[in-house]
């Protein structure tokens, strides 16, 4: 059976997040890094141009007026809110069109993605008071190592999910059983060779971790929390598959339940944003 790395070889061998995305990454944990470095990079992407002025300029931000400079919309948005857009974009790239296996869609799993991404900036910045942008970029990616086993062990990765669709155990055991390997530790290792900080590589590889997930206010709790609220709402990463909390974060959303409940209600609003961004369609 093929190792984590193994996989990651094969896939990073033919995919690697755009060149833009990777230097954004780089420039943001260097100190120092100045606004015009940023601008002269976006500059090297036009299709990157047009969502950063149509994500700014979108009825979600409000502005009484446009803003055509590109300096303007980063210092707007804010340097880590245009990684992630970047991220997202580049993400999404890296996903053939959608097949039909049956078991899987393609596209219903990059919608997952999105929608953990939104949940979880919102569940941070709503619930518990936090800066949302670094778990909206674990929400991303959380998933990618889905893509890599989809791309590099396709056989292996489709008999996985009819396993998990006939009931025969949980995704990761499954995963290990079948192909080798988790998408959890796979995407833990692209995130690290990606060059992400290290608590959302964390945050990936412990994501599927129920046994001790320690407090909801943590990375990986509020990336749980933001799966469960996910698959509620019509978004599972895999078609069929429930919606589960470990019982002390079913604890904690029993005693928020009103915050979470008006939450619920602000995700379809974001969904369509996100799929008229990133799309080019409406909802």
């Amino acid at each position: 059976m093929p190792t984590a790395a193994q996989l990651l070889q094969k896939f990073s061998d033919t995919k690697t997040l755009p060149h833009v995305a990777l230097r954004l990454s780089k420039l943001l944990s260097q100190e120092g890094s100045r606004i015009q470095e940023f601008d002269a990079l976006i500059k090297m992407d036009p299709v990157l141009v047009t969502r950063l002025l149509r994500m700014v300029n979108s009825p979600y931000y409000g502005l009484s007026e446009k803003i055509t400079s590109i300096s303007r919309a980063i210092v707007f948005i804010g340097m880590k809110n245009l990684r992630n857009l970047v991220v997202l974009d580049g993400l999404k790239d890296l996903i053939p069109e959608d097949t039909q296996t049956g078991v899987f869609s393609r596209k219903q799993l990059w919608l997952h993605c999105v929608a953990v991404s939104i949940c979880s900036q919102l569940i941070a910045e709503r619930v518990f008071g936090q800066m949302g942008e670094d778990v909206f970029l674990c929400g991303i990616l959380h998933d990618v190592g889905m893509i890599v086993e989809d791309q590099t062990a396709p056989d292996l990765f489709v008999k996985t999910c009819t396993a998990l669709a006939s009931g025969s155990g949980a995704l990761p055991l499954l995963e290990k059983e079948i192909i080798g390997t988790d998408h959890c530790e796979i995407g833990a290792l692209l995130a690290k060779e990606w060059k992400m900080p290290e608590e959302i590589k964390e945050g990936i590889r412990c994501h599927h971790t129920t046994e001790a997930p320690g407090r909801p206010d943590t990375m990986t709790g509020i990336l749980q929390l933001a799966e469960f609220m996910a698959g509620k709402l019509g978004h599972p990463e895999l078609k069929g598959l429930p919606a589960a909390l470990s019982a002390s974060l079913a604890g904690h959303v029993r005693e928020n339940l009103p915050d979470y409940r008006l939450l619920a209600k602000e995700i379809p609003a974001r969904m369509a944003m996100a799929r008229d961004l990133y799309e080019g369609q409406g909802a």
